[in-house]
């Protein structure tokens, strides 16, 4: 009896076995002919299908609908989404929803609302592309944003908002904003809540009683904005989403060790994982088909012919294509040789040809090799030879001196600046003539600018005195070290050129002899400005001579020299011609240096350099006409001579300005002209000194002298002579041609021999 059971047993299992077989027999197979790969224009492959044994599982089932024309597919897992397109690498496209919003005012509280929710989409199978789609809102001021939870369990929210200006602002094609917006997906996006809002809750902002939105999740390149879908937001229903596919969810190394549920068929197909969850299959390159059915399937990978297209033959015109497994050859005729391919291919070329060919490029290619070698050397000699030129420069021009006397005097606030010559040529940019800020004889100012912002002027001489290249440098230290208000400060110098360029701080508003002869900027200039100006000169030199640790003479104190700033505060410049005093002397005998009219007549006839020298100069500036012009006349184009002459015959005030008179008093003026006439002296010793001179001036500017009646001019006798000026005390040299054949050189700096230009005016 148990062996009967025993044999009752196994006969039971094996009827079910073949039962099973039956079945599974009977079912259509994925390779059946009976499953329909098509519904309307779509195409169905394996894994997707419509009938059971068709597909993989039922997530990869598609519905086809009849009652369309023509019929339409959708998703087995949604109805509601019909498939566009279904791709093997791995994309599926179908339509979604358009989400759509619209706003209500008040006055239109009895017309029906319209809302329309998106239905997407809870899928296990399928994710949204993160790369293919984006979130979209469009309308005029609305947020199109999606909220959900991650794979992760963290919720999240993604949207971005479409501003809305006038609609002469909307662009087709522009979605980046106004009228139209985009933004990202976060990733590992299933299930999401997608919601459209106005960004105005109190109607603010409207151009009408109603204002729709819509929003919604689709492929980027296939939303193209149209101004017809902000004005007609209403007539659009959907838009094609794409949607990323694969087959379970291992790795293909997984997969790939149960071969019975592995799904890659065809004998040459490979796996990928594109999406980073389950794989895909695909045909290797050269073939063509369905990777999930086998070889004896005639849709699974096929060879494909590229020669069989004569539009798109991949091979040269004078070449035979032949196709191969996966690929194609190119053969090239007798007589021809190459790989008879299209570019990027050598095509086909008479034997003998390619040769020359290979030769002429290589030649060219070592031409070039050779070209741009020599330049290199070239390029790098010229930097060896221009930094050798540099050093020689630098030590030609006092560089080690002046290392040697910073390092001695520590004790300065701000030590002079050792500049580079690509510091310079950047700050004034390259010495461009815009830059040219002025110009003279002895060389050429430019206006610079230093990476900290720092505005400069840049003095560039034209020629250089090398056996007074220590006596140049001494000068420098000294002058970085002098800090006074009225005496422009040297900030450094370069001595990388072949002459030394010096670096002051900029002076904003010209020079004081551009204020006295420019008529619209000599109104201005008031007599209480000019008498600030005098003082303040009066200042710098005796600051000079008696102040600093060793005296300085100017010996070239014009009114070009005097800069004014922003408040008509002067500023005493260039020192190039200045002299150092040792404490024992009080005089030196040097080369005459100095400008014509302005130029001590006992230093020039003696060649005795003092502090009185400065004297006479500041005498001529205050004296207020050009020092020496030829518009006077003979007797009179000397300006000393002449200004001391009218005082002793007491003609002052027929040679002054009537606005200066209008302004100033008389006593008072006659006050200043006298200290004028007693710089003037010709004998040194006669004169008073600078501290002097600022003592007189800072009492009379003190004294309450301001409040005498100012002299009327219609009640003075101004007969004035032939071309006589009418503006003296305007605290300068114009010579036109004239006898005078002086040899003035420059003991420190340069050499040079003044000649009677207009341009030794200044």
């Amino acid at each position: 009896m148990a062996l009967h059971g025993k044999l009752l047993e196994q006969l039971v299992v094996l009827l079910h076995l073949i039962v099973g077989v039956q079945l599974v027999l009977s079912a259509p197979q994925p390779n059946d002919r009976s499953c329909n790969r098509s519904c309307g224009n779509v195409s169905i492959p394996y894994p997707f299908g419509t009938s059971k044994g068709c597909y993989l599982d039922p997530s990869f089932r598609i519905i086809c609908d009849y009652s369309f024309q023509p019929a339409k597919p959708f998703l087995g897992v949604d109805h509601n989404i019909d498939v566009l397109n279904i791709s093997l690498d791995g994309e599926l496209r179908v339509s979604n929803l358009v989400f759509r919003r619209c706003q209500w005012w008040p006055e239109f509280d009895n017309q029906p609302s319209v809302r329309r929710i998106s239905a997407l989409l809870i899928l296990s199978k399928f994710s949204i592309s993160l790369e293919k789609n984006s979130i979209f809102a469009v309308g005029c001021n609305f947020y199109a944003y999606i909220s959900g939870s991650h794979e992760q369990d963290y919720t999240f929210m993604s949207g971005c908002i479409s501003f809305c200006g006038n609609s002469s602002g909307l662009v087709n094609g522009s979605c980046s904003g106004l009228g139209c917006c985009h933004s990202a997906i976060p990733e590992n996006t299933t299930n999401y809540n997608l919601n459209v809002q106005s960004i105005y809750t109190n109607g603010s902002g409207r151009t009408s009683g109603q204002s729709c939105g819509l929003g919604f999740i689709g492929e980027t390149q296939a939303y193209n904005f149209s101004t017809l879908d902000f004005t007609n937001l209403t007539k659009r229903e959907t838009v094609p989403l794409v949607l990323d596919w694969a087959i379970g969810n291992k790795t293909c190394k997984d997969a790939q060790k149960s071969m019975t549920s592995y799904l890659c068929k065809a004998a040459k197909s490979s796996c990928s994982e594109p999406h980073g969850r389950g794989y895909i299959c695909k045909c290797p390159p050269g073939y063509q088909g369905n990777p999930y059915l086998s070889d004896e399937h005639e849709d699974s990978c096929q060879d494909i012919d590229e020669c069989k297209d004569l539009d798109r033959n991949p091979c040269n015109a004078t070449a035979t294509c032949t196709n191969t497994n996966g690929s194609y050859i190119c053969i090239c005729p007798n007589g021809y040789e190459g790989d008879g391919r299209m570019p990027p291919g050598t095509g086909c070329s008479r034997k003998g040809q390619s040769k020359i060919m290979i030769i002429a490029l290589g030649v060219c290619i070592s031409l070039l090799i050779l070209l741009v070698g020599s330049s290199l050397v070239y390029w790098v000699m010229q930097r060896r030879k221009l930094k050798k030129l540099k050093q020689k420069f630098f030590k030609q021009n006092g560089g080690l001196i002046l290392e040697r006397q910073l390092l001695n005097h520590k004790e300065s606030v701000e030590p002079a600046k050792v500049f580079s010559t690509e510091e310079l040529e950047k700050a004034t940019n390259n010495y461009h003539k815009s830059r040219v800020i002025g110009q003279g004889g002895f060389g050429t100012v430019y206006k610079g600018v230093l990476p900290n912002d720092r505005v400069v002027a840049i003095k560039k001489s034209n020629v250089v005195d090398q056996s007074q290249i220590e006596q140049f440098i001494n000068e420098m230290v000294v002058l970085t070290k002098i800090k006074h208000k009225n005496v422009v400060k040297l900030l450094g110098c370069c001595l990388e050129t072949e002459v030394p360029l010096l670096v002051y701080e900029f002076i904003t508003n010209g020079t004081l002899f551009e204020h006295i002869h420019d008529k619209n900027l000599s109104s201005s200039l008031s007599w209480e400005k000019r008498l600030k100006v005098a003082l303040e000169t009066a200042k710098a030199l005796s600051y000079i001579h008696f102040e600093t640790f060793m005296s300085i003479i100017h010996r070239d104190v014009k009114t070009t020299n005097i800069l004014l700033d922003e408040n008509h505060t002067a500023k005493m410049s260039d020192f190039g011609a200045s002299r150092l005093v040792p404490l024992d002397h009080t005089r030196l005998t040097t080369v005459v240096q100095g400008t014509l009219g302005y130029l001590d007549p006992e230093y020039f006839h003696t060649s005795q350099l003092t502090g009185k020298s400065d004297v006479y100069s500041f005498g001529v500036v205050i004296a207020g006409e050009k020092a020496l012009s030829m518009d006077r006349p003979e007797s009179e184009r000397n300006l000393a001579m002449y200004f001391v002459t009218a005082i002793k015959e007491d003609r002052l005030l027929q040679i002054i300005d009537d606005r200066i008179l209008k302004e100033g008093n008389t006593e008072e003026i006659k006050e200043v002209a006298n200290i004028a006439k007693k710089c003037l002296n010709v004998r040194g010793e006669d004169r008073p000194s600078m501290k002097q001179v600022t003592k007189e001036l800072e009492g009379l500017r003190l004294s309450e002298k301001h409040s005498l009646k100012k002299v009327d001019p219609n009640t003075q006798q101004t007969k004035h002579l032939p071309n006589a000026p009418t503006h003296s005390l305007g605290i300068d040299v114009d010579i036109g041609s004239s006898s005078i054949n002086t040899v003035v050189a420059d003991d420190s700096m340069r050499n040079q021999v003044v000649k009677p230009t207009d341009d030794d005016a200044r």
